[in-house]
């Protein structure tokens, strides 16, 4: 049997490296299994989720929308101008200014300053001398004719969240504060901040209250009302589409970019605020478009309304 001694394993004593190297591999046999245990756990959960927003019953958070090409598209002025010229509140030299301004701004996608005070001056002209009483009679029809369709539904869906969690929502335009209102109540809104044309004994005088609520100003207006309805900004909203509004965006806890201009969509995101785009397939509006495109786009609007104003004459 002593031949055979050699097939019997010989016990060896356990070394204090072997004893190191048997715990090592014990313990991480252990993290391991404990690491593949959580990510098991997180693949069955899912991305986290973000945070509920709005919060319901906060009463001291609102929402703050801007107006042109973020609920609408396209620019309120330029609409309200064409349903003016459908009531022969001025001639086709002005119609045809008011195509160009919105062809460029429709192209562009970005507010041109000097082509919106030349709107807000023309609008300021054509409405001198008229009733307050008589512009907001005739701006619930030209909603109908030329603005209800052109509401963002994506846009109104955020706005009707905030409504949901029982927040105010405020629209904040350059448009006319008349205009403004009654887009606001069409939509359910609580109400609007808008540019104010002077009036005296309900007639307007063509002139402005101020300066257009544009920029700065409605950053401005937006801290006004805050403090008048007891609102913390750190928990309320802002929703635009143009860099312009910066200044608003910046004044809130939950700024949002919808269908942001070029600068607006870079600021977002170097800031990880949060973005929207609810235009399809290829931009509506779209910086960098060739002149050619341009012209060919104006020189349609203006034949049309040319057409129409022939057609009804």
């Amino acid at each position: 049997m002593a031949a055979l001694g050699w097939l019997t394993p010989r016990r060896r004593s356990a070394t204090a490296r072997s004893v190191l190297a048997g715990e090592a591999a014990a313990e991480a046999a252990r993290e391991s299994s404990l690491q593949l245990e959580r990510e098991r756990e997180e693949a069955a959960a899912g991305p986290p989720a973000e945070p509920d927003f709005p919060v319901a019953g906060d009463a001291r958070a609102a929402a703050f929308f801007d107006l042109d090409n973020t609920v609408m598209q396209g620019a309120a002025i330029f609409h309200f101008g064409r349903g003016l010229y459908k009531r022969k509140f001025f001639r086709r030299r002005e119609l045809a200014r008011f195509a160009w301004q919105q062809a460029w701004f429709r192209l562009a996608g970005v507010e041109d300053p000097e082509h919106m005070q030349d709107a807000r001056e023309s609008a300021l002209s054509i409405v001198k001398g008229h009733r307050v009483s008589e512009l907001m009679s005739i701006g619930e029809e030209i909603y109908d004719e030329y603005m209800a369709d052109r509401i963002w539904p994506g846009t109104r869906g955020l706005a009707q969240a905030h409504l949901d969690a029982g927040q105010k929502v405020w629209l904040v335009t350059a448009a006319p504060v008349e205009t403004a209102t009654i887009i606001a109540r069409r939509l359910g809104l609580t109400g609007a901040l808008g540019t104010v044309a002077e009036s005296v004994d309900g007639v307007y005088t063509g002139r402005l209250v101020g300066e257009p609520l544009h920029g700065p100003a409605k950053a401005e207006a937006v801290r006004a009302l805050a403090v008048a309805e007891g609102l913390d900004l750190s928990r309320c909203a802002a929703y635009s589409d143009s860099h312009n509004d910066i200044p608003m965006l910046s004044l809130v806890g939950h700024p949002y970019a919808i269908n942001p201009d070029a600068k607006l969509r870079a600021y977002a995101k170097d800031r990880e605020w949060r973005l929207r785009d609810y235009r399809t397939g290829r931009k509506a509006a779209k910086v960098g478009i060739p002149a050619a495109a341009g012209l060919g786009a104006l020189a349609g609007g203006t034949a049309a309304a040319v057409a129409l104003h022939r057609r009804r004459h």
